[in-house]
């Protein structure tokens, strides 16, 4: 027979009873996301059923998401443009016949990511050591900072674009300083969480040595951000690439203005045109920031 110690015997009684609270305590919040799930699903009609028209002419009562498929189907079949080997040279012709107003506008569109993504690095670089706890100067400066970021990265970047454009007019610099200021709230946000995982014993260091904050920033905390710094602002300007090129829809500049054109004519083969045009331009700018993220990263290890 088996002697059981009294530490392991209540060993086992805590842990039982620790797992017994554990999946106590899932099943709570399973039964919480599911009522949350069907209030919302009840607000956003995703569970609607309404009356359609079928083959014959009968009227049948359908989920409203299914019953919306088809069409779905039958909007990218209208975008797919008609290709034959024979004439495939001129098929392509007809299907890119704005090639070069196109590219001039993705050069356009680029630059205006490009322009944005450095305004808002700047400025959610500087705010993200005010917003970080471990590093701002002070409680006001901390609630200042984030109170910034936060209204910065919450309005959408198509309202500051509509904002800019009644005030500078209708072009690629409301655009891109709409994608700048969003860019900035993003980024601040990122970055001040990179701040606060941060070695403190450095800035310690350097404080302990005579140096001002700045000095405790600059010499301390920059080296250990940095790399993270690069990774998300080479992600951020791939996201402001394709915000680039939909934001010209009201008319600040890019892509975008292409695009409400060709759905204010029901030009469908050309927004396929352009939607492969983004997707070459984002593979890319992925594929590069990629390479270029890794040989920095590589570049640091190595230092």
């Amino acid at each position: 027979m088996t002697l059981v110690s009294p530490t392991v015997a209540a060993f086992e009684r805590d842990y039982a009873a620790q797992r017994s609270r554990a999946r106590l305590t899932f099943l709570v919040v399973l039964a919480l996301l599911l009522v949350l799930f069907l209030v919302t699903a009840g607000f956003s009609d995703f569970f609607k059923v309404s009356q359609i028209t079928l083959a014959d002419g009968s009227r049948a009562e359908r989920w409203v998401l299914l019953a919306g498929l088809p069409r779905l189907g039958e909007y990218l079949y209208k975008t797919i443009p008609s290709l034959s080997p024979e004439s495939l040279g001129e098929d392509l012709a007809e299907w890119f016949w704005r090639w070069k107003v196109w590219l001039w506008l993705l050069l356009e569109t680029i630059l205006i990511a490009f322009m944005a993504t450095v305004l808002g690095l700047a400025g959610g670089f500087l705010l993200s050591f005010f917003a970080a706890r471990n590093l701002t100067p002070g409680p006001v400066t901390l609630w200042v900072s984030r109170r910034v970021l936060e209204i910065a990265r919450t309005v959408p970047d198509l309202v500051f674009a509509l904002i800019f454009v009644f005030c500078f007019g209708a072009g690629p610099l409301a655009g891109m300083l709409a994608i700048a200021f969003h860019t900035t709230g993003s980024l601040g946000k990122l970055y001040s969480e990179v701040n606060e995982n941060i070695d403190m014993r450095p800035l310690e260091g350097v404080k302990a040595s005579g140096g001002s904050w700045f000095d405790q920033i600059r010499y301390g905390a920059v080296p250990q951000v940095m790399p993270n710094i690069i990774s998300y602002t080479l992600l951020r300007f791939e996201i402001n690439v394709r915000s680039s090129s939909i934001i010209g829809y009201v008319g600040a500049g890019g892509l975008g203005q292409e695009f409400r054109t060709a759905l204010s004519y029901q030009e469908y083969t050309d927004l396929s045109a352009l939607f492969l045009i983004i997707l070459v331009t984002v593979t890319v700018i992925d594929w590069l920031s990629e390479k270029l993220r890794h040989h920095i990263i590589g570049l640091e290890r190595n230092a």
